[in-house]
């Protein structure tokens, strides 16, 4: 006897049939998104370009680039803000850029930048140590538009109170309106800080590695995988750092019960900083 698929089924397959069309048609592979994360995220696709539902959202992506470039924006995580997490880079500065130093030259990974605040933090957190001429840091996403946006370095000027107030309680030196000029309501940071970023397009779910970084951060994005997917951008993570590398996750991550645990030292546990050793613990 045949039966109606439930609600939840038809859903399901709705789902899969839309993740498989965007995965042959553009190269973007979101099935190892968690559900939740990725179920709200869809919903929101298909009211903000008024699709009555998965299918006809499959329909409109297929049939429109532009549609597409808007769904993007739509699937990636642009949470961010300068200095977010002020004890974060506290522990940064006090631990991890110490040794740093010892290095002649050190490379940077900051994966899922953004919109760029806090790769810009970054910089500036370096600058302060009197090492940023000594790094260079890449920075990457796969969201173009944010790419551009971080590659201006131009933001508005309504969060810049918020901002300082995250710098100075990160251990910030100078005054933070020494790091920007203002106007028409924007803030552009300066040219100097620039100079040591790189940007590009790189995505964590389909594209390699990034070789002998001595340090690598990406904060509050694996939060929106699921486990194998965690665990594939781990692994990618670990590849990509040289031996004594650092490796900064955030705050709601950890590497607990992951496959790469035995390869980290904690440095500050509570601001999932770790070190890789390499060495594998019985």
């Amino acid at each position: 006897m045949i039966t109606d698929l439930q609600g939840s089924d038809k859903e399901k397959i709705e789902i899969e049939k839309l993740l498989t069309g965007i995965r042959n048609h553009y190269g973007y592979d979101f099935s190892h998104y968690s559900h939740a994360s990725l179920k709200r995220r869809l919903e929101r696709a298909c009211e903000q370009g008024k699709f009555s539902g998965f299918t006809g959202l499959l329909d409109g992506l297929l049939h429109d680039e532009q549609c597409f470039d808007e769904f993007l924006k739509t699937m990636s995580v642009t949470v961010t803000s300068m200095f977010r997490d002020p004890l974060f880079y506290q522990a940064v500065r006090e631990k991890v850029i110490p040794i740093l130093k010892t290095f002649p030259f050190v490379k940077i990974w900051h994966a899922g930048c953004a919109t760029g605040e806090e790769v810009y933090s970054m910089a500036i957190l370096l600058h302060e140590e009197g090492f940023l001429s000594r790094a260079r840091i890449y920075a990457t996403d796969f969201n173009k538009h944010s790419l551009d946006i971080a590659q201006k370095g131009v933001y508005s000027m309504r969060n810049i109170a918020a901002y300082a107030a995250n710098y100075h309680e990160a251990g910030g030196k100078n005054h933070f309106s020494g790091y920007y000029s203002e106007g028409y309501e924007r803030v552009k940071f300066q040219d100097y800080l620039k100079e040591r970023i790189t940007f590009s397009y790189h995505n964590l779910v389909t594209d390699g590695v990034f070789g002998e970084m001595n340090l690598v951060c990406c904060r509050n994005v694996l939060i929106y995988f699921d486990k194998t997917l965690q665990d594939q951008v781990l692994s990618l993570f670990t590849d990509s750092l040289r031996h004594g590398g650092f490796l900064c996750l955030g705050n709601k991550e950890s590497l607990k019960f992951t496959a790469i645990k035995s390869l980290f030292d904690a440095v500050d546990s509570k601001q999932r900083i770790y070190r890789k050793s390499g060495i594998i613990h019985g």
